[in-house]
């Protein structure tokens, strides 16, 4: 089998290369559990987290990879529940890289591990022959109280499912890059620790988190029912989606629950407590627009409720979405 653009899109063709190469042969009981991050024994819990980042432009409206890579690495520690609070960084340069580029990039990088409270703690560079690329891997490491366990095999049926925003800024942002559109939609990379630290603290019973990222909502949520052996149902007329994205959607013929996005969560908890999470959230940096938008219930897979009433079966992204997203 050769390597194709759809093996990077975070969809089906993802999950087939981790499971046939990746998990077969790195095969653990920790990397097994095929979460954000990992949670291993330690001075005190610990999640850990890797990940690479090859996003194609490297600045883009909203952000740029050295944003992306803090934000990406601290929302998948955050996702378990850990407090995030090292990240290591290795870049692989090509040659003709622009030093002022990597300028802008470092000090981006610097800015959100500021914002997001963690520390860049070691790192390495590579240059290989190429055409000017710069491509960012990080390790993130976050600490975590024994007792917590959020996971996406904890849903039960009668929870309720919130997304913190609005979907598809971050690809919209990304392919209009590409396609020299003018608008000004900008990509939601940004670190979710506040929304995440306020509902712990408020004691909010989370049963599972996701950041929404490749493959899109439709992708994490297919997960998060498949991991429980649940059924996740969703609203179309509840999902969160700015008018500028409604409007680029439809004219490219993209559908919004598999777009990719960098600043986005699904949270879901106790349906007692879903309206107290969502004023968190609301109430809490990057998460203004946040919405219920569903329940777990008996049965499998995910279904969307349509605007006129009609069920739609949702799977997960198939083919190559849009490459170089992250």
């Amino acid at each position: 089998m050769k390597i194709t653009l759809a093996h990077g899109s975070g969809g089906k063709s993802t999950s087939e290369l981790i499971k046939t190469i990746f998990a077969k042969h790195f095969s653990n009981p920790i990397l097994n559990t095929m979460e954000d991050s990992s949670t291993v024994e330690g001075s005190s819990k610990l999640a850990i987290t890797t990940d690479s980042f090859v996003v194609n432009p490297v600045i883009f409206k909203g952000g740029d990879i050295g944003r992306l890579a803090v934000c990406g690495t601290v929302n998948d520690l955050l996702m378990r529940g850990a407090v995030p609070k090292y990240i290591t960084a290795a870049f692989i340069l090509e040659e003709g890289a622009d030093t002022e580029t990597l300028e802008i990039i470092a000090k981006s990088m610097a800015d959100s591990a500021k914002e997001a409270g963690v520390t860049i703690v070691c790192g390495d560079t590579k240059v290989i022959e190429g055409s000017g690329g710069i491509y960012i891997n990080t390790t993130g490491i976050g600490f975590l109280k024994e007792s917590t366990d959020i996971s996406s095999r904890n849903l039960r049926e009668g929870d309720a499912v919130i997304v913190s925003g609005n979907l598809g800024d971050h690809h919209c942002a990304i392919l209009s890059e590409r396609m020299d559109i003018e608008n000004i939609i900008k990509s939601d990379v940004a670190p979710l620790g506040e929304m995440v630290r306020q509902m712990l603290k408020k004691g909010i019973e989370l049963h599972a988190m996701r950041d929404v990222t490749r493959g899109g909502l439709g992708t994490v949520l297919n997960e998060l029912a498949d991991a429980s052996r649940v059924k996740i149902e969703i609203e179309e007329t509840s999902l969160p989606v700015s008018d500028e994205v409604k409007a680029f959607s439809k004219l490219l013929g993209l559908d919004v629950l598999h777009m990719g996005n960098e600043g986005k969560l699904v949270a879901i908890m106790p349906e007692s407590q879903a309206e107290q999470a969502l004023e968190i959230i609301r109430n809490s940096k990057y998460g203004e627009n946040a919405k219920i938008i569903g329940r777990v219930v008996h049965g499998s897979g995910v279904s969307l409720i349509t605007e006129i009433g009609g069920t739609r079966r949702i799977d997960v992204l198939y083919g190559e979405g849009l490459p170089r997203i992250c």
